[in-house]
């Protein structure tokens, strides 16, 4: 019985020693020996012995910056609590020295605890009858946050801060240890890097820029006397306020202390002290939704980041571990949007549709040979606030609605659940790289009647000839004999049908999954099985829906010469030490891409798409004409692509591609799909990728595609 008993007083010992005594005593702050003695020595030893002897410190939340391709401009931040990490080298002195006045003049003397402030702080509770005055060093407090901020549970949150007698005896033996770890300056920097200021600035650097829209190195004395007077009570000392005098009051009582320490001179705190409060506020942005401030067009950009950033198993178990990494983790995220590209894509698609229109007309570039995504251009605001959004017919409910325009966070370009829009005939790409692929020949011919009967079974409708599928094309002109060449130029339904009854409607699917499509809607999951996918003759035409950034990607593919790389919205992520963030010894950020088509299947595919744009194919002849001559003509250098309507003219695209640069636009309702945008927006979007990518590519070399060899030409 006597070991235990020697114990206690041991550790009893190292409290005197460390100066402790007094604060064992301070009734209602400390752990007093009274306490352990009313408490029995079993309960008191127990008490101490329970006591963790080292203090477990994580990292602190982070604040993330994401910025655009240069680097430089900021998209967005990502936060729970705004702060970034900073040196103490790369703080004013000032502000070192105002924080040890204001809150511990002695830091620099005792070893974690003040025995003389524990006394003085006794002697005042005693007086009060109550806590009145408490003892805590800067590294206790320092300790209090990071027990704070390491709670796994709201219950460990709560003992970290509560004001116990356990607690504060917890603080002391704490501190002493790390006193015995860290040297003063490591102590401080923690401290000033963890502590709040208000304004949801967590740590200097944050508070330096929230409140003065600075580095904390450039903090002046007066700023650094008035941050320092925040730590105490921020709400009570906010500046922010129109009554300024219980900020100012604190900044020259921080002021005088730093007299009294020998920081500043005399003269320094009487002009300090005369100087007004001259604040410079920003308000950090946090989400895709604080992009509108200056861009709100890239909005849409972030939302499609944040989606990608979700789906990374790098980031997290889960996609709400990987959001929560996101907001905690300090990345310096460099993101693949180019602003220049970006304000092209905005100028050209606004200039044909108006932001109050219900139509969407949007737009994406895609780099290829990376996936590098580097535009998203639409027509509408990223924005929460709908309550002055145009109104729609909701067709569905026989009601007038609210309509998502010109305010929304629809994820309309891409990403999210987002189910996409009816592609139409830009799917018969898919078709003819099937055929490529299964080695037809860009020469294959068929006669294509105005109408055909198809092998394909379908229900009753408009398009059916009994039981089977009877498409037609869109006028008379194309009946004749085609090849890919003129097929796909002039865009002929009932070639294409042909040819993938000849290909299998199955394959040409499979074409569309390897290249990245994803069907998102009951009806496309359904077809899209083994079990139906061989009867589905109307995919080619293009009845599925598809994404903006999932069509951008498949012509990216093509003037990669069949190199498929997923859809990329970032170039590097790096962690807050400056390192390369990596996920199973990869980057990051690294394209991600694979051989998906053989070069010449690539090549013979863009030969015909060539046809369509009007600038003519190198081993065939593309007939008459392309559905979209006039692109060639505005971009006056090689270019291959496809157009895409539906029946009724519900959707209206245009897909095209250089070798340098791949672009898709699109116009429709996404509110309403039986809205039709009519033929009179049926060239907008041809119109809106050509000079997008004129302007895109302005002093870039004009490279050249290279034609087929004759292996899939005859």
């Amino acid at each position: 019985m006597t070991s235990r008993p020697l114990t206690v007083v041991g550790r009893v010992a190292l409290l005197i020693r460390a100066g402790l005594i007094a604060g064992l005593v301070l009734a209602g702050l400390s752990y007093p020996l009274a306490a352990l003695g009313g408490m029995g020595i079993k309960a008191g030893t127990d008490a101490l012995e329970a006591m963790p002897e080292e203090l477990t410190e994580v990292p602190t939340a982070q604040t993330t910056y994401v910025y655009a391709n240069d680097g430089k401009t900021l998209l967005t931040l990502f936060y729970e609590e705004h702060r970034k990490q900073v040196a103490l080298k790369q703080m004013s002195p000032y502000i070192t020295k105002a924080i040890v006045a204001s809150e511990d003049a002695r830091f620099y003397e005792h070893n974690g605890v003040d025995a003389k402030g524990v006394a003085r702080a006794f002697v005042a509770n005693q007086q009060a009858g109550g806590v009145s005055q408490g003892a805590s060093t800067l590294t206790m407090q320092y300790v209090r946050m990071a027990l704070r901020d390491s709670a796994r549970t709201p219950k460990e949150a709560l003992e970290a801060t509560e004001q116990t007698a356990t607690r504060k005896l917890r603080e002391m033996r704490l501190a002493i240890e790390v006193e015995q770890r860290l040297s003063k300056g490591q102590i401080l920097e923690r401290y000033l890097n963890a502590a709040y200021f208000g304004h949801r600035a967590y740590g200097i650097f944050a508070a330096s820029q929230v409140f003065f829209s600075k580095s904390p190195k450039n903090l002046t004395l007066t700023e650094a006397a008035l941050l320092a007077g925040l730590v105490k009570a921020p709400s009570a000392y906010d500046p922010a306020t129109k009554d300024q005098r219980a900020a100012r009051q604190r900044r020259n009582y921080v002021i005088d202390q730093m007299l009294k320490m020998g920081a500043v001179t005399r003269a320094q705190a009487v002009a300090a002290k005369k100087a007004k409060i001259k604040l410079k506020l920003t308000v950090p942005p946090n989400d895709c939704v604080s992009v509108s401030r200056t861009h709100n067009d890239w909005g849409f950009f972030c939302d499609y980041f944040k989606s990608w950033w979700r789906e990374q198993p790098a980031f997290g178990r889960n996609p709400q571990e990987r959001e929560e990494n996101l907001r905690r983790g300090g990345y310096r995220i460099v993101t693949s949007i180019d602003p220049k590209i970006q304000g092209y894509a905005m100028e050209h698609v606004l200039d044909k549709e108006r932001r109050t229109s219900p139509f969407a007309h949007g737009q994406v570039v895609i780099q290829p040979g990376t996936g590098r995504v580097l535009s998203m251009a639409v027509n509408r605001r990223y924005s929460l606030d709908q309550e002055d959004n145009g109104r729609h017919s909701d067709w569905r409910q026989d009601r007038d609605t609210k309509g998502n325009y010109p305010n929304t966070v629809n994820p309309l370009l891409g990403g999210g659940n987002m189910a996409g829009y009816q592609a139409g005939s830009t799917f018969k790409i898919f078709t003819m790289l099937a055929a490529l692929e299964a080695k037809m020949p860009l020469s294959t011919s068929f006669y294509s009647p105005e109408r055909y009967y198809s092998q394909y079974i379908t229900a009753p409708g408009p398009a059916t000839c009994g039981t089977h599928w009877c498409p037609k094309n869109s006028n008379k002109s194309m009946t004749g004999r085609q090849t890919m060449w003129t097929g796909f130029g002039k865009s002929v339904n009932t070639y294409f049908v042909q040819l993938e009854e000849q290909v299998g409607a199955d394959k040409a699917i499979k074409m569309a999954e390897r290249l990245g499509l994803r069907w998102r809607t009951p009806v496309d999951r359904k077809l899209a099985t083994p079990e139906h996918a061989a009867g589905w003759g109307a995919f080619t035409l293009g009845v599925s829906d598809a994404t903006p950034v999932e069509i951008a990607n498949v012509f990216a593919t093509l003037a990669a010469e069949g190199m498929y790389c997923e859809p990329l919205p970032v170039l590097s992520i790096r962690n807050p030490d400056g390192s390369h963030a990596v996920h199973a010894g990869k980057l990051t950020g690294a394209p991600r891409c694979h051989r998906e088509l053989s070069t010449n299947v690539a090549r013979a595919a863009t030969d015909a798409a060539r046809c369509v744009t009007g600038y003519g194919a190198a081993r065939g002849s593309c007939g008459s004409w392309g559905t979209s001559e006039m692109v060639h003509a505005v971009l006056g250098r090689p270019v291959a692509g496809k157009s895409g309507t539906t029946d009724g003219n519900k959707t209206a695209w245009f897909s095209g591609y250089t070798p340098q640069l791949a672009a898709s636009a699109f116009v429709a309702d996404p509110d309403n799909p039986e809205h039709l945008v009519g033929s009179g927006r049926g060239t907008m979007s041809k119109f809106t990728v050509a000079q997008t990518l004129r302007d895109a590519l302005k002093g870039e070399p004009k490279l050249k595609f290279t034609p087929p060899s004759d292996k899939l030409v005859w």
